[in-house]
């Protein structure tokens, strides 16, 4: 089914195309310095693609199409581009040593060919994305208010 771009009828964009490429940086920027000093969080790299059927690329709500492809050296199987880190994030707590309060942050890059388009949305996701090692007890809204909330406002 072909559906055509939705944008708004007078959106118009503030800035050009260059000065909202260095927006974009001067933001990413300002959350790495947050991210690492207000939530004890490391920068880690993020996988682009990941092999089909191994559980870590999340499907979302699971209608999504992924983009998958074969690679040469590869004799079986094939990779499929992220959709979603959700899973990935976890594996990667345990698998770099993370230790309770401590976290990861990442900036996804991902594809997602099933996306309603629109002056918002595009097929090309990319988006930072976070996990934190926390014990059982502290699994709580109040936890989650205090490293969100808490922390935006200390971060001002």
């Amino acid at each position: 089914m072909l559906r055509s771009i939705l944008i708004p009828e007078r959106y118009q964009s503030r800035l050009n195309r260059l000065e909202t490429a260095v927006a974009i940086q001067k933001t990413k920027s300002y959350f790495k310095t947050g991210f690492e000093k207000a939530l004890r969080l490391i920068e880690v790299s993020s996988p682009v693609m990941v092999k089909e059927g191994t559980g870590i690329n999340d499907n979302l709500n699971g209608t999504e199409r992924t983009v998958s492809f074969d690679v040469m050296d590869m004799k079986e199987g094939r990779v499929e581009i992220v959709q979603s880190l959700a899973k990935w994030k976890r594996s990667a707590l345990a698998q770099y040593g993370f230790t309770n309060g401590e976290g990861l942050y990442t900036d996804m890059k991902a594809v997602r060919r099933d996306e309603n388009m629109d002056n918002l949305h595009s097929i090309y996701v990319d988006q930072w994305d976070w996990e934190k090692v926390i014990c059982d007890d502290m699994r709580t809204l109040g936890t989650l208010e205090h490293e969100v909330v808490g922390t935006s406002r200390s971060y001002k």
